[in-house]
């Protein structure tokens, strides 16, 4: 059966397919806390989930000396190596995954994260071979920028106009914009349903199963 809209399917990892937004709200806190520096309310340190793990600090708190980044990145891994393999995917994730990949669909991912900590979180979750391919923050550049996309269609030979990026962030969705692709959002991860709205994307989950049967329906 042809296809309706996509080939190619990508994900973001944390807050869309990980339920993993808590945990890094407050690792970025207790690295804050331990380097004695002001704080991040939940709101401000939930909306640089997505970006890279530099690029995050640097936005989180925009006025320090460029000095602490690398060591507020440091105690963020120390606080979030801690308690990763605790973490769980969200519930309806490991079927849909499985029921997209029987349908032919192409499944990807685009993170935040580094290298290593995909490849941990894919082991845990035991993802490992489901995916086609995936890229993270760094092997190219951060989110909104769209090489993430764009190398992830040339690598496995597909077309940005028949991919979908589907996210819990405005960065997941300003990324599939910069590269022309399908934009899909996701209401239970970082981001506000108010803060994705302007975006415009093609629909918006409240949850996996409601994602899951949006794209059976019309992926």
């Amino acid at each position: 059966m042809p296809r309706k809209q996509f080939d190619l399917i990508v994900f973001d990892w944390d807050g869309t397919l990980m339920d993993s937004t808590g945990t890094i709200v407050k690792c970025i806190q207790a690295a804050a806390r331990d380097l004695g520096l002001p704080v991040p309310d939940h709101r401000a340190a939930s909306y640089v989930i997505g970006l890279g793990l530099q690029d995050a600090m640097e936005a989180v708190l925009p006025d320090l000396d460029p000095k602490y980044y690398p060591r507020m990145v440091e105690r963020y891994r120390y606080h979030y190596l801690a308690q990763d393999q605790e973490l769980t995917l969200f519930d309806g994730v490991a079927d849909m995954l499985a029921d997209l990949s029987q349908q032919g669909y192409f499944l990807a991912v685009a993170t935040g994260k580094s290298r290593v900590g995909l490849n941990r979180a894919l082991n845990t979750a035991k993802l490992l071979s489901v995916f086609d391919a995936t890229r993270c923050a760094d092997e190219t550049f951060s989110k909104p920028h769209p090489a993430m996309l764009q190398e992830l269609t040339r690598e496995l030979g597909q077309d940005l106009r028949r991919t979908v990026m589907i996210g819990d962030t405005t960065h997941d969705l300003q990324m599939a914009i910069n590269a022309g692709a399908g934009g899909i959002g996701v209401h239970y991860g970082a981001h506000t349903p108010e803060e994705l709205k302007p975006l415009n994307p093609l629909f918006t989950a409240d949850s996996v199963p409601h994602l899951h049967a949006w794209l059976n329906e019309h992926a």
